[in-house]
């Protein structure tokens, strides 16, 4: 049964973090900061010997800090392998990549490999604990592939976001630790001692389902908002007065409740397909989820919409502001500005972007955009702008400049970052969501 965790220990342990992405690498930080002894590892040699000294692979506000800090003062290190390390640990935190596999499930392969390749090292009275999200059976799973009957698994789902990930660690909402033996469980909530927070101590079943749940429940919220935005259209009310409203009813929260050009990112996308795919598995059609999937895919065609609505897209210069999946954050994975983008030029517009933290990749190339150094280039000649990513950047832009580059002024802001009424007044036609 569930149960609020209690008498955290905070005596340092020796942990292992296996993977060095967003959630190793802050997870590896932030409990080198809580007093552990940390050892984070990866198979990328690249990404290990640049860790080592300090460089950071991916841009997360305050975690190249704590970084830094756990190498100055020796709790924090990273290796190339898991086995060694493995061997010395008391905890061993799995944070490996769970992909979407064809069948819109999630691929386990990358946990499976690790558990098991640091199984036959890890000593007598270990404690494996699965970070990486998976579905409701992964931690028996692990446990299968690892028989050992004398080192126990955990499931601790993390509940980051990418721009926050390193406040969202240290003051979480709450934490959830999942285990067969409720004493295991609070033998990984002590790991977390100093950390103020509700602690949920369940079932390794319940744990893995409610990082799966938590998001899809994000991801109806965005939905909801981006349908009443089509509703306001409609019917001509004002999106942001609608849903700041129903904020204010302390059952919905305003939190998430907001329009946009679509969801995506590291997680909601394939969450919630995930989450889908285990329903239909265990023999419940999760109609609902289904529909919030194929409402975000209508809303990036009605994003597309709205621009071919004031210019031909054929051979049009489309410039598109924004190409992280949201402000503060490098990650271009599932990001909604590319699904539009590569929509565009599936019409036959030409799409230059620019994006404050992203300057060329393989992801933009692929969906045929060419990356600006800057908004004013991006904007040079085209004929409308999509506001795709919502950087504070893009409202300090003087659109009196923008105005002189562009050859037809049209804006078409899928995040209502920009004011209505400044633009119209600069000769623009203006486009929201919802508004």
């Amino acid at each position: 049964m569930p149960a609020e965790g209690t008498g955290r220990s905070a005596a340092p342990a020796a942990v292992v973090v296996v993977g060095a992405g967003y959630v190793g690498l802050t997870t590896a930080a932030c409990l080198a900061r809580l007093g552990h002894r940390v050892v984070c590892t990866d198979v990328d040699e690249h990404r290990i010997t640049g860790l080592q000294s300090g460089e950071m692979p991916i841009h997360e506000p305050g975690l190249a800090e704590l970084v830094r800090t756990g190498l100055d003062t020796a709790r924090l290190s990273f290796v190339c392998g898991s086995a060694e390390a493995a061997a010395r640990a008391d905890f061993v935190f799995l944070c490996v990549p769970t992909p979407q596999g064809p069948d819109g499930g999630t691929d386990l392969s990358y946990l499976e490999a690790a558990v098991a390749e640091i199984g036959p090292s890890l000593r007598p009275g270990a404690v494996v604990v699965n970070k990486s999200t998976a579905p409701a059976g992964t931690v028996q799973m692990l446990a299968r592939v690892l028989g050992r009957a004398d080192v126990s698994v955990a499931s601790n789902p993390e509940f980051l976001r990418q721009g926050s990930a390193v406040h969202d660690f240290l003051n979480p909402d709450r934490l959830v630790v999942g285990a067969a033996d409720i004493a295991v469980a609070e033998r990984v909530a002590g790991l977390y001692a100093g950390i103020d927070a509700p602690v949920l101590v369940t079932d390794p079943a319940s744990a893995e389902t409610v990082k799966y749940a938590a998001n899809a429940f994000l991801a109806t919220k965005l939905s909801f908002s981006n349908s009443v935005a089509a509703l306001c259209e409609a019917v001509g009310a004002d999106v942001d007065d609608v849903l700041e409203g129903m904020g204010y009813d302390g059952r919905i929260g305003r939190d998430y409740l907001r329009p946009g050009p679509g969801w995506g990112g590291s997680c909601l996308p394939k969450d919630t397909r995930s989450l889908v795919a285990v329903a239909s598995a265990a023999g419940y059609d999760f109609a609902l989820l289904r529909s919030v999937v194929e409402s975000n895919e209508a809303q990036f065609a009605r994003i597309v919409d709205k621009v071919a609505r004031r210019v031909e897209l054929s051979g049009a210069r489309i410039a598109l502001l924004g190409l992280a999946f949201k402000a503060g954050t490098d990650d271009l994975r599932d990001s909604p500005s590319l699904e539009i983008a590569g929509r565009l030029v599936g019409a036959g517009a030409v799409v230059y972007a620019y994006d404050p933290m992203i300057n060329a990749c393989a992801a933009t190339e692929q969906a045929g955009v060419a990356v600006a150094d800057d908004a004013y280039s991006a904007c040079d000649g085209a004929s409308a702008l999509v506001i795709a990513t919502e950087w504070d950047e893009f409202r300090q832009l003087d659109f009196d400049r923008v105005a002189r580059v562009m050859d037809e002024l049209h804006v078409i802001d899928a995040r209502n970052l920009l004011d209505r009424d400044e633009l119209e007044r600069r000769g623009f036609t203006y486009s929201g969501v919802g508004v």
